[in-house]
C-alpha cells in the first residue's frame, strides 16, 4: 500500500488591515449575552423603549430563558427596585405584551420579578447651542457645496477653536 500525495491545501487568506470596534463587538457581546440568556442584546440596549422610560428606570433585563430547543414561550426575568415590584407585577401582560410586539412573535410568555439594586440609566446631555465658526475658517467653508460635509467641517472648526481646559490625572 502506498500513500498518495496530497495536493497541497491554498493558505487562508488574511485580512490585514485595521478593523473597527464596532466590527469586532457584536460577536464578543453576542456571546457574553447568550451566556447570561440573552439571544438579541437589543432587549438589553433598548429596554427604555420597549417598556417606557418611566419602568425601564425602575427595571432591568435580567435574562430570558427558553424552553429545550424553542424559541418561544419563554420566561423574562427582571430585576425591579423593591418599591416597584408590586406595581410591576399588575402591569406583567403589558411588558408581555410590549416584550413578544419587539420581537415580532410570541417570545415571552411569563415574566418573573426578583426585587434588587437597578443602576440608573445614562440620561443624554441637551446639545450645546451651535457657537458660531471662527471668521478665518468660515470664509474657505463657503465654497464647499455638500451641505453635510459643511456642517462637519463647521464643527471641527468650532471644536479647534474652543480653548479647552487642561485635564488632570
Amino acid at each position: 500500500m502506498s500513500k498518495r500525495p496530497r495536493a497541497p491545501s491554498p493558505e487562508p487568506v488574511r485580512q490585514n488591515r485595521a478593523r473597527q470596534v464596532a466590527e469586532l463587538l457584536p460577536a464578543v457581546g453576542g456571546a457574553a449575552f447568550r451566556k447570561f440568556g440573552f439571544v438579541q442584546s437589543a432587549v438589553v440596549t433598548r429596554w427604555p423603549e420597549i417598556v417606557g422610560e418611566k419602568l425601564a428606570r425602575a427595571s432591568t433585563p435580567d435574562s430570558i430563558r427558553f424552553p429545550q430547543g424553542k424559541k418561544q414561550d419563554g420566561v423574562l426575568t427582571l430585576t425591579v427596585r423593591g418599591a416597584h415590584a408590586a406595581m410591576m407585577s399588575h402591569i406583567t401582560p403589558e411588558i408581555i405584551e410590549r416584550v413578544n410586539r419587539f420581537f415580532g412573535y410570541a417570545a415571552v410568555a411569563r415574566v418573573t420579578i426578583r426585587q434588587g439594586d437597578v443602576a440608573p440609566r445614562a440620561v443624554p446631555r441637551p446639545r450645546a447651542e451651535p457657537r458660531p465658526v471662527p471668521v478665518e475658517l468660515g470664509n474657505s467653508l463657503r465654497a464647499i457645496g455638500d451641505p453635510e460635509l459643511k456642517a462637519v467641517l463647521e464643527a471641527l472648526a468650532v471644536g479647534v477653536a474652543t480653548p479647552r481646559l487642561p485635564t488632570v490625572r
